[in-house]
C-alpha cells in the first residue's frame, strides 16, 4: 500500500466545503490588504468595491477586475506594496522581462509562509530530513534558487546551494556528498546527463532518487525522457514570481498532476479570448489570487499560462484540486502562416521518436511573402553517421510526424550531439527572426 506523507495533515486533506470557507475569510483579508495600495484603490473604489464585507462568497470574486503584468508594470515601482517599506525583507522581479520589471515585496511571514509551502510540497514529493538536496537553479531575482532552497531548509534537508551551471563542480558535489534529490530546469538535466560521460564519475556514484524541475514549461515525454535516463522519479513543480514562484503547485508521489494549493490561492481557469469561467477538465487561462500574502497582495492575476483542472480526485486524499500539466502560454502561441503552433507540441513530437537526442531549437523567419518553420535537433550518436540515406530517412520520419500533429510541414536538420546550444538556465528553444527577417 502506497504511504503517503503530509506536512500539515489536516490542512491537505481539509474537506471542500471548509477548505472553501477558509478562501472565503482569507480573500476578505487579501482585499483589505489590496485597499492600501494605490493600485487597487484607483482601481477598485470606482466600481464601489471598498468593503471587504461585501464579499459574501468565493463567486463575488467575479465583481473584482483582472490584474496582468501591464498592470504590475504600471504600478512600478511601489504602486502595489500594501505595507509600510520597512516591513519588507525582500523583493523579486520576474525573470526575462525587458523594460520596466515587475517587481513582488515580500514581508518576513510572507517569506515563512512561502517556506511552509514549498516545504510541504517537497514532502508530498517523498522528500524529507534525511535527503541532501542539491539546488541547481538560479539564485538572485530570479524566485526559483531561493524559493526552493527556503523550503528544503524549512523541511530539514541538508541543502547544497550550487547554484547552475558549471557542470564538474555539479557532478563533484554529488558524488561527495551522496546527493540525493536535486532541482533544475529540464533541460539542464538532460545536459547534465549528456555530459556525464565526460566527467570521471559513473551514474552508479551518484545516489540520486529524485529530481524537481521547474522554470520552463516542458511535456511528460521529456519528464519520462529523464527518468528513463537517470533511473530516477521526477516531479513537476510549478510557480510564477508573481505567486511568489516555486510552490504554488506540486505534484505527490503519484506524479499525476500538481496540487495547486487552495488555501494559498483560488484558482480560476477562463477563457483567454472571452474572459469567461470554465469547467473542469477544459484548457484555458491560469487565474490566480493571493490569499496569504501582505506586502503585495494580487487579485485574479491572469498568468498567461494555460492548463486545466483535473476533475478526477488524487488517490492521495489531497482535496487540495490538481491543474494538467502546463500546456504553454497565451503568448507563447506562434502563428505560422495562418495556423497556430504551440512548442509543445513539437516537443512532444520530438520526445517520442528514439532517434532524436535531447536537444532540439525551433526556429521561424520569413522567406519571401511566407512564414518558413525550422526544426534543428541533435541525434542520438548511434544515429548519426555518414551515410546520407539513414539521416534523410530520419529526417523525414521526424518531418511527416511533425506535419501530422501541426498540420505544417518544417524543414528539419538534424545535428550531432552536443552542436545546438545547451541551457544551464531556462532554455530558449524558440527564435523567432521574422520581424528582423522583413
Amino acid at each position: 500500500m502506497t504511504q503517503y506523507a503530509f506536512k500539515e495533515k489536516e490542512l491537505e486533506l481539509i474537506p471542500r466545503e471548509q477548505l472553501e470557507e477558509l478562501q472565503l475569510s482569507r480573500l476578505k483579508t487579501t482585499l483589505s490588504r489590496a485597499l492600501k495600495t494605490d493600485f487597487y484603490r484607483q482601481r477598485l473604489l470606482p466600481l464601489g468595491i471598498d468593503n471587504p464585507e461585501a464579499l459574501h462568497s468565493l463567486e463575488d470574486l467575479r465583481n473584482i477586475p483582472f490584474t496582468t503584468k501591464e498592470d504590475l508594470r504600471i504600478a512600478f515601482p511601489y504602486g502595489l506594496l500594501a505595507v509600510p517599506l520597512e516591513e519588507t525583507v525582500r523583493l523579486h522581479a520576474s525573470s526575462g522581462t525587458t523594460g520596466t520589471p515587475t517587481v513582488i515585496y515580500h514581508t518576513k511571514r510572507d517569506i515563512s509562509a512561502w517556506s511552509d509551502l514549498v516545504a510541504r510540497s517537497l514532502m508530498a514529493a517523498g522528500c524529507t530530513k534525511r535527503d541532501v538536496f542539491q539546488n541547481m537553479m538560479t539564485y538572485g531575482l530570479f524566485t526559483g534558487g531561493l524559493g526552493l532552497h527556503y523550503g528544503a531548509e524549512e523541511l530539514g534537508m541538508l541543502v547544497i546551494p550550487a547554484g547552475p551551471g558549471n557542470t564538474i563542480r555539479q557532478f563533484k558535489l554529488m558524488k561527495d556528498f551522496k546527493t540525493t534529490v536535486v532541482h533544475a530546469t529540464p533541460s539542464y538535466m538532460l545536459h547534465l546527463y549528456d555530459k556525464l560521460s565526460e566527467v570521471e564519475v559513473s551514474r552508479s556514484d551518484l545516489h540520486l532518487r529524485k529530481a524537481i524541475v521547474g522554470g520552463e514549461p516542458h511535456s511528460e515525454d521529456i519528464r519520462r525522457k529523464i527518468e528513463e535516463l537517470w533511473g530516477i522519479e521526477v516531479y513537476n513543480c510549478y510557480g510564477l514570481s508573481e505567486m511568489n514562484g516555486p510552490g504554488v503547485a506540486f505534484e505527490c508521489i503519484e506524479r499525476s498532476g500538481p496540487h495547486l494549493w487552495e488555501d494559498s490561492y483560488i484558482v480560476e481557469i477562463i477563457d483567454p479570448h472571452t474572459l469567461e469561467p470554465l469547467p473542469p477538465g477544459e484548457t484555458g487561462e491560469l487565474v490566480l489570487t493571493t490569499l496569504r500574502r501582505e506586502a503585495t497582495p494580487l487579485l485574479r492575476y491572469r498568468t498567461r499560462d494555460l492548463t486545466s483542472i483535473l476533475p478526477d480526485p488524487c488517490p492521495c486524499g489531497r482535496t487540495h484540486r490538481r491543474i494538467s500539466r502546463i500546456k504553454g502560454r497565451t503568448d507563447d502561441m506562434l502563428i505560422i502562416n495562418g495556423v497556430n503552433v504551440f512548442p509543445s507540441q513539437i516537443e512532444e513530437v520530438l520526445m517520442r521518436m528514439k532517434e532524436v537526442g535531447n536537444n532540439y531549437q525551433i526556429v521561424v523567419e520569413k522567406s519571401g511573402a511566407l512564414d518558413k518553420l525550422t526544426v534543428k535537433t541533435e541525434v542520438t550518436p548511434e544515429i548519426f553517421s555518414d551515410d546520407a540515406r539513414d539521416l534523410n530517412a530520419i529526417r523525414e520520419k521526424i518531418r511527416e510526424n511533425l506535419k501530422a500533429s501541426i498540420s505544417i510541414s518544417p524543414v528539419v536538420e538534424l545535428h550531432e550531439p552536443g552542436i545546438l546550444p545547451a541551457w544551464e538556465g531556462k532554455a530558449k528553444r524558440v527564435i523567432d527572426i521574422r520581424e528582423k527577417s522583413v
